[in-house]
Order: C-alpha cells, then structure tokens, then sequence
C-alpha cells in the first residue's frame, strides 16, 4: 500500500527565534541541509506571520498533516511558550502519524516518549532565561 504522504513541510519564522533575528533565507538553508542529511523529502516552507504570539500559519500547516509526513522547524523555540499549547500540537502531529523535527536541535518527535525529552529543553531554556546572572553566579559557586 503506497501513502498519500508526500514529505515534511518546512516552517520558518519572519519574527525573531527564541530572541535571536535568523534570515529566513538562512532558516530556509538549514532545514534543507537538516533534510538532505536524514534523507527527507522536503517541501518547501511554510513563513509564519510577524505578529508576535501568531501561529496562524503553523495551524494551516497541521490542517495538511494527512498529506504531509511531518514538519520540519527551524529551531523548536519556535513552539508557542505556553505548554498546553505546544502539547495540543505534538498531539495533533503524533494522532496524524507525522513526525516533528528541530532542525537547529536535531530533534525528531515521532513518538510520545519524545514529548518529554522537548519539553525538558524548553522548559530548562525558559527557566535559564528567567534567572539573572548573580543567581546563575551564586548557584556556580
């Protein structure tokens, strides 16, 4: 039985990546490169909104999940920041048998003991974040 699916959509930002400003021609290069290594088929990627808090165009790309393998993120500080959030869109992803990649990571979701594994980096990153540097200082020494 051959699948309807036909490769892993690309989804880059136009707004700045956990802080950081990152071309989209250059987010573009490294899913491509990211894919070309793991032997993806890629498509061509799917450019989010400027918005801040916008996720209008990852949702368009979850509604083609069941003619899609999967996506491929550029970075997976992409995800939203509330955790409900991104947990509602690992469900969808994991439901539709698709698989979810960080490409700056090298992260691959595919399965439910992988949400566990993303989300201790995120939350980690989140909590580094929110700490100031004589905190990290007096936890150092």
């Amino acid at each position: 039985m051959q699948s309807n699916r036909k490769g892993y959509r690309g989804y880059v930002f136009s707004r700045s990546v956990d802080n950081h400003r990152v071309p989209q021609h250059i987010q573009n290069l490294v899913i491509r490169d990211y894919a070309v290594r793991r032997k993806l088929h890629y498509l061509l990627s799917a450019t989010e909104y400027a918005m801040p808090g916008c996720y209008l165009i990852l949702e368009q790309v979850l509604e083609e999940l069941s003619t899609l393998e999967g996506v491929i993120l550029y970075s997976m500080f992409m995800l939203p920041p509330e955790a409900d959030e991104r947990n509602r869109i690992y469900r969808r992803l994991l439901e539709a048998g698709g698989g979810l990649h960080a490409a700056v990571e090298g992260f691959v979701l595919t399965e439910e003991a992988d949400i566990e594994r993303w989300e201790n980096v995120l939350r980690t990153a989140h909590i580094c974040r929110d700490l100031n540097y004589q905190e990290i200082e007096r936890w150092l020494t």
